[in-house]
Order: C-alpha cells, then sequence, then structure tokens
C-alpha cells in the first residue's frame, strides 16, 4: 500500500464501530485492534507522530490494512478476541495462560456421567469451569458422590442392553455409591432428577436444591418413609456443611462476575471470581503481557471477554475495580465503593496483587536454578565490562581448505544456552582460508539485521581467536556504528588469553573461577554447534580431505582431529604430544610428519 493509497483508504474508512487488522509485507497479520469509531482510531496510527517506539516499529510495517464492520463495540470486542487467539499476532497482548485447567463434564449419555477432564469437547456434552484449583473441584465432585449414587462407568446403557441383562454389578453398587441403573435397578427420570440437581449445586444455587430437599424428605415423613427421610436429612447436612464452608460475602449477592487487577511494568494479572448466593464457586487467574502502550481499560476488557468466553458465563452483573467505556451485552457493569459488594472486589484485588507476587517468585525460583546475580556480578567484574552480561553471544568459524566455510553463533542469557536463538552463516563473500574475513561477515551480517529489526543488542559479544580474529570483529562493528554499545573480547585457543579491543595484553581470570567456566562453555559450544552444523550441511564434501588423503587416516579420524582442533590449519599448528593425546601415538605422529616433512627435511 502506498502513502496515496494509504490516504485514499483512511478518507474513505467508516465512521463505525469495528475491528480492523494490519498486515506486514509478507501478508502476515501483525496487528489487530476493535473501535468504536474506525475512521478515527485507524488515522490517529498515521496521523500523528506515535510516543511509543515500539507503536513506530508497529507502523514502519505495516504494508495492508484490512477491517470488519460490527453491529456494537461490544461485538467488536468478542471478534477482536477471536482473531488475536486465532492468529496471535505479534504485536498483541499475549494473554498467558500456559496451564489446562479442568473442567466438570456432564456426559451426554444415557444415565449421564459426571467427571472431571481437561479437554473440552465439541459432543454435546455440559462443561463447567475451568476450575484454577484441581483440589476445589475435586471436593465438589466428592460431595456430588455423596449426594448422589451416579454410576462412573463407561458402560453403553441403552434401555435394549439393560433389557438383555449384558452387565453385572460393579464395586461401587456394593459399596452404595451406584444403584445399578446398568442392571435396571434404578429409575432413569430419578437418575436424571439426581443430575439437574447435581448440575445446579456446580452452578452455585445451593439454596433452592436446599429447599427442594427439605420439601422430599418432609413428603416422605409424613408417608412413614422414615429410611428415605433419613438419607434426605443426610444429604441435607452434607450440602449445608460444603455451603457453610463456601459462603464468603452476603448470601443475597447473586449471579455476579468479580475481577481484580494489577500491572506490573509490561504484565497485568487479572484475578477473576464467580459467585453464586455469596458463594464463590468459581476462581482463575490469568498474565496479560503487554505488547505495545495498552491501557489498563482495554487489557481488562480483554481478560473479562476472555475468561467469561472459556467459562461460557453469562453472568447479569460484572465487578471491576474501575470503570471502562464500553458496554457489554446483557450485563451490567458495576465498580462499588462501598458495601459488601466492595469488599468482594477488595479480595479479587488482593488475590490479583498475590498472583502477581506469586508469578515473581516462580520467576526468581526459576532464576535461582541457573547463575545467580551473584554470577553476572562477578563475570562484571572479571572482565571489566560496563554492565553484567546477561545476554553473551559467541562466535566460531569453520572450513576445510577454504571451501564449505560456515560461521557459528550460540547465545547465553543469564549463564545458561538459550538455544533457540542459535544461528548459522553459510559465508557468501570470502573464497578462501580467511578467519579475520569470514568473522567480519558474520558479525555485519547478524548485527546488521538485529538492527534493521531492532532488536536489543548483547551485552558482551565473544569471538574465537586472538588478536586477528578480535581485530576483524571491532572493524565490523565499527562500521555498524555500535562498537561503543557493546562490550567485545576474544578468546584464544592454546593459553585461553582473554583479550580485549586495543590491549595487548590479556586479561587474568582464574582457570577455576566460574567467569572462566562459562567462557570455556560457550566457546565448546560454539564449537560444537559449527561443527555439527557444519558437517550436516556439507558431509558430502568432507569424505575427502587434506586429512583424509593422509595415509591411515581416515574419515573418523579426520573428524576427530577437526573437533579437536577445530580447522587443517589448527591441525597443523599442533604440536607432536597434542596430535598424540588426540588421536593416539601411531596416528598422531603420522599427522605431525604429513604436515613437517619439509621442515624436517630441511633439517
Amino acid at each position: 500500500m502506498t502513502p496515496e493509497e494509504r490516504r485514499h483508504f483512511l478518507k474513505n474508512l467508516p465512521e463505525k464501530s469495528g475491528v480492523y487488522r494490519y498486515y506486514n509485507e509478507e501478508g502476515q497479520i501483525i496487528y489487530v485492534g476493535k473501535a468504536k469509531n474506525l475512521k478515527r482510531r485507524v488515522s490517529s496510527y498515521f496521523n500523528k507522530e506515535q510516543d511509543s517506539p515500539k507503536t513506530r516499529v508497529l507502523v514502519s510495517k505495516i504494508h495492508d490494512i484490512r477491517f470488519t464492520l460490527t453491529d456494537s463495540e461490544y461485538d467488536a470486542l468478542l471478534l477482536e478476541n477471536n482473531l488475536i487467539k486465532k492468529h496471535q499476532p505479534r504485536y498483541n497482548i499475549l494473554l498467558k495462560d500456559d496451564k489446562t485447567y479442568p473442567w466438570i463434564c456432564v456426559k451426554n449419555e444415557a444415565f449421564p456421567r459426571i467427571f472431571s477432564t481437561r479437554k473440552r469437547l465439541n459432543d454435546g456434552s455440559r462443561y463447567f469451569g475451568p476450575y484454577s484449583s484441581v483440589k476445589t473441584m475435586n471436593l465438589l465432585l466428592e460431595i456430588l458422590r455423596d449426594l448422589y449414587p451416579f454410576r462412573t462407568c463407561k458402560l453403553l446403557l441403552t434401555q435394549e442392553n439393560i433389557a438383555k441383562d449384558k452387565f453385572r454389578v460393579c464395586l461401587d453398587y456394593h459399596s452404595k455409591k451406584c444403584k445399578a441403573p446398568c442392571k435396571g435397578w434404578q429409575d432413569e427420570q430419578e437418575y436424571l432428577e439426581n443430575i439437574r440437581q447435581a448440575v445446579r449445586i456446580i452452578e452455585g444455587d445451593t439454596r433452592s436444591v436446599l429447599k427442594e430437599m427439605r420439601g422430599t424428605m418432609m413428603r416422605h415423613a409424613e408417608n412413614w418413609e422414615f429410611e428415605k427421610a433419613q438419607e434426605m436429612k443426610l444429604r441435607i447436612e452434607t450440602l449445608e456443611h460444603y455451603q457453610a464452608k463456601s459462603t464468603v460475602v452476603n448470601p443475597d449477592i447473586h449471579d455476579t462476575d468479580v475481577f481484580g487487577y494489577a500491572e506490573d511494568g509490561d504484565a497485568a494479572y487479572i484475578s477473576y471470581f464467580k459467585v453464586m448466593n455469596g458463594a464463590i464457586i468459581q476462581t482463575q487467574n490469568m498474565e496479560v503481557r503487554k505488547r505495545l502502550e495498552e491501557s489498563k481499560e482495554d487489557v481488562l476488557l480483554l481478560a473479562v471477554v476472555e475468561l467469561r468466553t472459556r467459562a461460557d458465563d453469562h453472568t447479569k452483573e460484572i465487578l471491576l475495580p474501575f470503570a471502562v467505556d464500553t458496554k457489554l451485552k446483557d450485563s451490567r457493569i458495576t465498580v462499588p465503593k462501598a458495601g459488601d459488594k466492595h469488599q468482594l472486589l477488595q479480595l479479587a484485588q488482593r488475590n490479583a496483587a498475590a498472583f502477581m507476587q506469586d508469578v515473581r517468585n516462580q520467576r526468581e525460583l526459576l532464576e535461582g536454578s541457573r547463575p545467580s546475580d551473584r554470577l553476572m556480578q562477578q563475570m562484571q567484574k572479571d572482565l571489566l565490562l560496563p554492565k553484567e552480561p546477561a545476554y553473551i553471544e559467541c562466535f566460531d568459524n569453520s572450513n576445510l581448505l577454504g571451501q564449505y566455510a560456515v560461521g557459528a553463533m550460540v547465545c547465553f542469557r543469564n549463564g545458561k544456552p538459550s538455544k533457540k536463538d542459535y544461528r548459522i552463516f553459510n559465508i557468501k563473500t570470502v573464497h578462501q582460508a580467511d578467519d579475520f574475513a569470514t568473522m567480519k561477515e558474520v558479525l555485519t551480517r547478524r548485527y546488521s539485521r538485529l538492527l534493521s529489526e531492532e532488536k536489543p543488542l548483547p551485552d558482551l559479544i565473544l569471538v574465537d581467536g586472538g588478536k586477528g580474529q578480535i581485530s576483524a570483529a571491532l572493524e565490523a562493528l565499527e562500521a555498524l556504528g555500535i562498537a561503543d554499545k557493546v562490550s567485545l573480547l576474544g578468546l584464544a585457543e592454546r593459553l585461553e588469553d582473554i583479550y580485549r579491543p586495543h590491549d595487548p595484553v590479556p586479561l587474568y581470570v582464574d582457570k577455576k573461577s566460574e567467569t572462566q567456566r562459562v567462557l570455556q562453555h560457550l566457546r565448546d559450544e560454539a564449537h560444537r554447534f559449527g561443527i555439527t552444523r557444519y558437517r550436516k550441511l556439507h558431509g558430502k564434501g568432507l569424505v575427502q580431505t587434506e586429512l583424509t588423503v593422509i595415509q591411515g587416516i581416515g574419515k573418523e579420524t579426520a573428524d576427530k582431529l577437526l573437533r579437536t582442533f577445530h580447522s587443517v590449519n589448527g591441525v597443523k599448528k599442533a604440536e607432536l604430544p597434542e596430535l598424540e593425546k588426540a588421536i593416539g601415538p601411531a596416528k598422531g605422529k603420522t599427522v605431525w610428519q604429513y604436515f613437517h616433512a619439509a621442515d624436517n627435511m630441511a633439517e
């Protein structure tokens, strides 16, 4: 879309509610948004200078715009939510829910079962949840089994199968947990009435169920059916005990959703309560990761729609901690300032804050399994760096006789490998064995791309090699204008000396220190990744090399030499004891004599 086409498009946008979608040059959706007025909202991205750097990047990548009109802003909110979940655009907020919460399923079958599941199928069954607390869900199922003896087996209980007497009773019948509908010993209407009452309890309507139970108990007593009356009395006591444990506020608060909200930097934390008859019957938490400068109103609205959609919730009243502009269909939004509803909202707010702290604690615990802040601080001190090297990239080159040259880059974050960030570079501009030129090409390609994509630069760049490699790397960084923005170090192969640009004297780092261990791990990982990918990419070309033409040296020995000394040039420079240690005395001497025959003759 050219600037002229964009101006024409914006001019003709309707001033109605709807959803707009931004596409990049590859035709991928990169952002989805809703608007009460499409023309005003979409035009705002292009008619003014954006304050947010993230928004400026988004605007620069917009290649096409499409929109869908909706009847109301609420419909736009629903469509926006569905499109975000379906396409997961890069610049939209991320609804984090990495747990598969369980549901209670009332199975669509004859003599329905009630059980927990983590898979919600489109099979006509009724699902209730999801339940963030498995303990709470299991307690509810246990109470239902105490109240109503419904079956747990998976038998196909058709009237035909029951009439043919195809089934035998199980242990549940003998323990009085099932009345054996499989044998026709329980009437289907009675069974379905029990399921109906169980569903009402799951939905939180315990008051009316208790009222019906008391009426049934009195009828049994009036008819002198004292055993049945006693059974019903025990059920009433069980349900009253459950209700007493669940009630947290005024029982008159009925059919209400409550949302608490907390935020911390680029993340928001939402806590959701579903309340029936003053009892919290369902809770769930959600973390939302912001991508742009979304307002807390937009974040909360999207979370409200998502959580209510998951729970198939049509509650009439919604309690929020602050007002929002959008009206939700068939629901009333309230921001209570006092009374029992305010206390309930404060409970949700405290729960959101506790959830936020729990996420922080989990991240800190996760960080504890990686090198601690102390290690980062020690590395900064040992390597004389301006800041902690939490993000390190290390480079290594591999080639045979100037052919099949590749550059390998590995990435460490907080002292541990981040393998998803590893990269391999097939060398394009260097056509002979030139480690310095190869290093320069690889770094130029890597960091010109990071700059063009506006991604963060590493805290430390480590190159495998001494003064020559670090000079080549420095030239590449200077040409890109970032030499003063990142730290650069070189790690020499033999003595493991650490070099800095423009400093002929290597840094001294204790060989047994944690800093040295991390650096060694970086270089070894770069060697491993480079050789592995190198062999995979050019396996056929490795069969005949200068190493394999040596009498008595096969492909396996050649590969071992390359893994140890990283290149044919490294093998040439190796001393005899090093070769003997790597491949044994006989073969080591053979390789050493091959490369030093001319020297021996001169002597």
